[in-house]
């Protein structure tokens, strides 16, 4: 099953993407993560897909492209994947085709999960991810803090807060969103794979639960 989260930065797409992967085996690829562990070890990689990130503009597709298609290619991806953060633009959509159809696959599904945009900003300003990879939960300090400030409730590690959170560069972020997506959500709409969920209370604990079940269900058919 080769899924292809979609949702504007903040929409929660990530931690549905994380559920999921829980619940099928497969492998969450966010390409938002493997670009900032790259900016973490600053290699060259990291320096130029940070000098896009930190003004809320997207990573050129050459560069986004190249380390999906590596991703791609390692023997864990054979039986399906959850891609997060990628494809964002038709172009990229395309290549993808290319690359699963070299494999005989194709993409079977694609949540487009619609939140509202002031509530992307809040959950935004207010998120902390763990900074343990293996773990990565995230919390909102203002609904959802975890139990000792600045821990993780389930490893212990430290939480972080992303230093290009912050109100102008998330409405930058959303505002490219918006400028890519339509064309993309036409994309796969043609395809018919296309699934859209809005969540009744996006501000509820368990809207990730929520769309995480429409997937799943939408798998099973």
């Amino acid at each position: 099953m080769y899924i292809v989260m979609l949702g504007a930065p903040g929409s929660g797409k990530g931690t549905a993407a994380k559920m999921l992967a829980k619940k099928t085996n497969l492998p969450h690829i966010s390409t938002g993560d493997m670009f900032r562990e790259q900016i973490k070890k600053e290699t060259e990689l990291g320096k130029l897909a940070n000098s896009y990130m930190s003004k809320g503009e997207l990573v050129p597709d050459e560069v986004t492209i190249n380390i999906v298609r590596d991703r791609l290619s390692w023997e864990d991806t054979k039986n399906g994947v959850i891609l997060d953060g990628f494809p964002r633009t038709k172009m990229q959509a395309e290549v993808l085709d290319e690359i699963l159809a070299e494999k005989g696959k194709k993409v079977d599904v694609v949540p487009e999960i619609i939140i509202p945009d002031q509530v992307i900003v809040d959950r935004i300003l207010n998120r902390a991810t763990c900074s343990n990879k293996d773990c990565g939960a995230i919390y909102n300090l203002k609904y959802k803090p975890s139990k000792t400030p600045g821990v993780c409730d389930v490893c212990g590690a430290e939480l972080v807060v992303r230093t290009d959170d912050n109100e102008e560069t998330i409405k930058n972020r959303l505002e490219t969103y918006r400028k890519n997506v339509e064309e993309l959500l036409s994309f796969y709409k043609e395809k018919g794979v296309l699934l859209s969920i809005a969540p009744e209370d996006p501000t509820a604990d368990n809207a990730s639960e929520q769309v995480v079940e429409k997937i799943l269900e939408k798998c099973e058919e």
